[in-house]
């Protein structure tokens, strides 16, 4: 008897309530660069945020500090 395979659609579930950060570098100039990541943290986008910019957004979108690149 052989298993049923896993639908596609099973394979591509998302939960876009989780949100993720992983911060890459902290610039001179003060801009925080980083990963931006709904439901996959593999799947991203780079950001730049001033700090006090960057703290607001993390909080707003209640996302998730994932280790970081660079120290913040």
């Amino acid at each position: 008897m052989t298993k049923p395979m896993p639908s596609a659609v099973d394979a591509l579930t998302c939960d876009i309530a989780r949100k993720f950060v992983r911060v890459k570098e902290v610039r001179p100039d003060g801009l925080v660069c980083f990963e931006f990541s709904i439901g996959w943290p593999e799947l991203f986008v780079d950001l730049m945020l001033p700090q006090s910019a960057f703290d607001d957004f993390c909080v707003q979108q209640h996302a998730q500090r994932l280790s970081d690149s660079a120290p913040a």
